[in-house]
């Protein structure tokens, strides 16, 4: 997948299920291996990350295709903590 670094500057994120993560705000660059690494993430959906930062990293090999959007995979509720259930 090819793209201008600077076309993904501002693009929503969504998982492939319809999720939204947020929009991109920066990239991380592996200057060594001449490739974007990750995507640094702002105006976080606080329902999905439960962090005390204003946005995230997520790992640029969850990104499954960019346009208009950027869509990845939905991993990220594997990492969302389990909702408690009310006791009967």
């Amino acid at each position: 997948m090819r793209a201008e670094i600077t076309s993904l500057f501002g693009l929503n994120v969504y998982t492939d299920v319809g999720t939204y993560i947020g929009k991109v705000s920066d990239l991380v660059l592996d200057a060594t291996g001449r490739k974007v690494s990750g995507l640094a993430v702002s105006d976080i959906n606080r329902e999905v990350f439960e962090v005390p930062t204003k946005g995230v990293i997520i790992p640029y090999r969850w990104v499954m295709t960019t346009g208009d959007i950027v869509i990845i995979r939905d991993v990220v509720k594997k990492f969302s903590p389990p909702k408690e259930t009310e006791e009967q």
